[in-house]
């Protein structure tokens, strides 16, 4: 049985890409002189929050998913990222390969939040690998890629920071329900608002004029 290892060699954002995309560099070796006509390819991309350290901001920033240090023996768990499939063309013995990640940025989802929440250092990747090898030099051989095959890899957070300012640039994102969508939309023409932010200032304004009341109130005699 042929064996297969695998690592990552380095990550750019794709700058071409219609949405956000992050492009891994795998790099795939099989037996010596091993002739792999395909290879049909599953990785599973997970984060692995336990591996590196975090400031103060950035702890603030992660506790709405692991809540405050005292809990991080117990919470700090693996996040999943992503699940992608990809044929990897004919080669012997060893190549490379670029693996697409399409991305997003709702705050809804973890690995957004997770990655939103760092300033800097590194995100530490757990790669799990599986699929089916086509093999052979007089023929096809049938081979399963085992399960334990893995590869940890730590990308700079910058190269998520680069990825979301191509797309986003000095902006963020979230995705609200269809009702709380119309709701503001009524809010925005009804003040005749220039933009959504204005609408959210214009919100956030009167909330905040609303609790300083309350608590006024509350403090008369």
């Amino acid at each position: 049985m042929t064996e297969f290892s695998f690592s990552c060699v380095g990550v750019r954002a794709d700058q071409y890409a219609a949405g956000p995309t992050l492009v891994f560099r795998l790099r795939v070796n099989a037996s010596e002189r091993t002739r792999v006509h395909a290879l049909a390819l599953r990785c599973q991309l997970r984060i692995e929050p336990a591996r590196r350290g975090y400031d103060a901001e950035e702890a603030d920033g992660l506790h709405d998913l692991f809540g405050g240090r005292d809990r991080w023996g117990s919470t700090l768990q693996p996040l999943q990222f992503a699940q992608i499939s990809l044929m990897v063309p004919s080669f012997t013995g060893q190549t490379e390969v670029d693996l697409a990640v399409p991305c997003t940025y709702d705050m809804d989802v973890a690995s957004t939040r997770y990655f939103h929440a760092l300033s800097s250092g590194d995100v530490p990747l757990l790669m799990l690998f599986s699929g089916t090898a086509f093999t052979g030099d007089g023929g096809f051989h049938v081979e399963p890629v085992p399960w334990d095959r893995e590869a940890p890899y730590l990308m700079p957070v910058k190269v998520w920071q680069e990825m979301i300012d191509q797309h986003f640039p000095g902006a963020g994102w979230v995705r609200l329900p269809r009702d709380t969508m119309d709701d503001l939309l009524e809010f925005r023409s009804r003040r005749a608002l220039s933009s959504w932010e204005a609408t959210v200032r214009t919100l956030l304004e009167s909330a905040a004029t609303d609790a300083l009341s309350q608590t006024s109130e509350r403090s008369a005699p």
